[in-house]
């Protein structure tokens, strides 16, 4: 049901796209209104995003995820109603704020449920595949109902898909109770909120009023001027609504950093190869999306298969770099594109090379941007996931049409010969995008295999370089005051089931702690100068990393002074 609400939210830009032409001639708004169905969505999905995952971490997983399928459930129903271009707007915005809400639930329900082993590359990989391929399933849908019965249905599917996920998550979901609730960080919601608006906004103005107009720059450097606004006050706040915790771990900034670039070709791909498609070649919107099948079905193969063999032995760094340089290559190969290109001949093989990359990637940074962050932070780190991705869509349908409609302007040939110029260069500057990205991440990234926070440095016999993996049975976390702040010098004991002790480290700067202890039930006692001790049962299973994280609460009332 997790995986139903995902593709739910990811096919629907798509899936709205293939309707576009339709609600336009059925509602009569005029070209440029068109742009703000989809940025209505955009504007509000991105810029909530953060704000969704946090609250999904105040008032509890399974709560925010309900919720958000309804909403968007109701928004869908309503924009399928709509008998005018202004209700359609407003629906769609309303689905932007409830997918924001749901969406990062959605992922951190996944990110707590599965937390180790082939159980969590395995679930990721089919959520990867889900988020890699709903693009191009949205194409095939979308064209299907369009096609056969009304642009409206395009809407009223949501309703569906949400029913079927609310039923499966009301009867099979556990709960998930927050048990320490960290306070809403106002000033720093306010700051990411306005400043990915303005960046969402810039972006998607450039693509309609191009990158020489003004408001599209006055927009890109207020969205800066607020993000890094927003890093100072998440730096000085007791309770930041996005901890830099969860960002700053160099496996898991690699990730994000996956993210944003798979999704910026991504967007690439499906926008301008469905026009190829049904320009170029004249395909109907229903066969362009079945002409996107061996996409999905390499998406899903290599999703499923590859970081769930390869990731627990490789380490993400690998499989991130391989799965972007098979992206740059697809992308390559679609810039010799011509108006007597085949289907077979000449989009086959790079659509399969693309969903080969894209699901390697894409389901290795989404396992590793949330693998070992707190559970009181699961819910903003799910949306940072989420955020990236929305930024890389809006990034790529901006940049790269931006770029065709330059490369066009003065070649000489028909219109579609034109067109199709432009749509290869753009697919060249997306290959490069794509190689510059696995550059950037060889580098960030560290060789080795990740158990998140606290994870154990050894060296080997027969190298110099230190490798990150866990050593053995082991118990990694992190310490944090009721606040949500780190807490650096705490002192944890493992004691065994005989009262002897099996092992004993402090916490580092950052709060965390890597604790090698053999198998077998354990007592994790912890303390810190100022905060009560805290106790707990942990059970440490023969060759595996354990997470435990530990929550210190104050013993006194602080002094005044």
């Amino acid at each position: 049901m997790i995986g139903i609400a995902q593709l739910m939210v990811i096919l629907d830009n798509s899936i709205v796209n293939i309707a576009l032409p339709s609600a336009q001639a059925d509602l009569g708004f005029d070209d440029a209104q068109r742009q703000w169905i989809v940025t209505a969505y955009a504007l509000a999905f991105g810029s909530l995003l953060l704000l969704g995952g946090r609250l999904s971490d105040l008032f509890g997983r399974k709560r925010a995820f309900l919720v958000g399928l309804v909403g968007f459930a109701a928004a869908s129903v309503l924009g399928g109603l709509a008998p005018g271009f202004e209700l359609l707007v407003a629906a769609r915005a309303l689905q932007g704020v409830f997918g924001a809400l749901l969406a990062p639930a959605a992922l951190s329900l996944l990110t707590t449920t599965f937390t180790e082993g082939r159980d969590r590359a395995r679930a990721f990989g089919v959520f990867a595949a889900l988020a890699g391929s709903g693009a191009a399933i949205g194409l095939l849908l979308g064209g299907a109902l369009t096609e056969y019965v009304d642009w409206r249905w395009c809407m009223y599917v949501n309703a569906v898909f949400a029913a079927v996920a609310f039923l499966g998550a009301s009867l099979l979901l556990p709960q998930h109770p927050v048990e320490h609730r960290p306070r809403l960080d106002v000033a720093g919601t306010l700051l990411a909120s306005a400043g990915l608006f303005a960046v969402v906004y810039g972006f998607a103005s450039a693509e309609t009023d191009s990158w020489t107009s003004p408001v599209v720059y006055a927009f890109l450097a207020a969205g800066v001027v607020l993000l890094v606004a927003f890093v100072l006050v998440q730096r000085r706040v007791a309770a930041p609504l996005l901890p830099l915790r969860v960002v700053t771990d160099r496996f898991r900034g690699g990730s994000f950093l996956t993210i944003l670039v798979l999704t910026t070709g991504m967007f690439g791909v499906s926008l301008f190869l469905a026009y190829t498609l049904q320009q170029v070649f004249g395909f109907s919107p229903l066969i362009t999306g079945v002409a996107f099948l061996p996409m999905v079905a390499s998406i899903v193969t290599a999703a499923n298969t590859v970081p769930t063999y390869l990731l627990p032995r490789t380490g993400p760094k690998p499989l991130l770099v391989a799965g972007m340089l098979l992206g740059a290559g697809a992308l390559f190969w679609f810039s010799f594109l011509t108006p007597e290109s085949g289907y077979v001949a000449h989009i086959l093989g790079p659509l399969i090379l693309m969903g080969l990359g894209m699901g390697t990637a894409m389901s290795t940074s989404i396992n590793t941007a949330t693998l070992g962050v707190a559970p009181g932070d699961a819910g903003v780190a799910s949306a940072s996931v989420n955020t990236m991705q929305q930024v890389g869509g809006s990034v790529g349908t901006a940049l790269l049409s931006s770029v065709a409609g330059t490369a066009a302007v003065g070649v000489v040939g028909s219109p579609l010969a034109v067109a199709l110029h432009g749509y290869t260069v753009a697919f060249l500057v997306a290959a490069g995008i794509f190689v510059v990205g696995a550059l950037i991440v060889g580098v960030l990234v560290p060789v080795g295999r990740t158990t998140g926070r606290g994870s154990v440095t050894t060296r080997t016999e027969h190298t110099e370089e230190a490798e990150t993996e866990p050593v053995g049975t082991a118990l990694v976390g992190a310490v944090r005051d009721a606040a949500g702040r780190p807490v650096p010098g705490a002192t944890l004991t493992l004691v065994d089931t005989t009262g002897r002790e099996a092992g004993r480290t402090v916490s580092d700067g950052a709060g965390d702690y890597a604790l090698p202890a053999g198998p077998g039930d354990h007592l994790l006692v912890a303390g810190a100068a100022g905060l009560a001790p805290s106790a707990q049962r942990i059970l440490l299973h023969d060759g595996r990393t354990t997470q435990g994280d530990v929550v210190l609460d104050l013993a006194v009332e602080p002094a005044r002074t």
